[in-house]
């Protein structure tokens, strides 16, 4: 899938210049962001993510459509979208979400939607039409398919190039 998604981030560069690319060992699939995790609590955190997972088939997903949230008009994040496996990832998702609302973490409130995110637009020239008409002429942009298997737990931290992440756990599908 990376190699789609750096053809998706190539299609757009030109188009605005204050959008900030994720690098491709960046890329992935967030099922549910935490925030701040105690130490104390991340054993548990992992164990709960790990027993969700267990519940769940192996499946394979695959990347469709290069769109924009909250808009194509409005753009603030693009992505890339799923397609085959989107079902499994949601109940996926919605099986680590309630695991993580039995610990006390807040479940996210606005609805989720399955996105690799591909860069996030800062402030000054968005592109304007020229980025929207291009989104518009990509809900079928191929994106590739993978195997899922496993789901990864990051810890990541902030910086002025971008988070950095570092692998806390996995957790295998069943």
């Amino acid at each position: 899938m990376q190699q789609y998604a750096k053809q998706a981030i190539g299609i757009l560069r030109p188009l605005a210049d204050n959008i900030k690319w994720v690098s491709p060992e960046n890329l992935h699939w967030t099922l549910q962001f935490l925030g701040e995790v105690d130490d104390t609590q991340l054993h548990t955190v992992c164990r709960s993510v790990g027993e969700a997972a267990a519940e769940q088939e192996l499946f394979s997903l695959s990347a469709r459509g290069v769109g924009a949230f909250p808009s194509i008009e409005q753009p603030r994040t693009l992505w890339l979208g799923a397609e085959e496996g989107r079902d499994q990832l949601l109940q996926l998702q919605d099986r680590i979400e309630a695991a993580m609302a039995d610990l006390g973490f807040r479940p996210e409130r606005r609805t989720f939607v399955p996105h690799l995110m591909l860069g996030r637009i800062g402030s000054g020239r968005h592109g304007g039409t020229l980025l929207a008409e291009r989104l518009a002429k990509m809900p079928d942009f191929e994106g590739g398919i993978t195997p899922v298997d496993e789901v990864t737990i990051f810890a990541s931290e902030p910086s002025r190039d971008g988070p950095t992440y570092h692998i806390v756990s996995h957790a295998p599908l069943a």
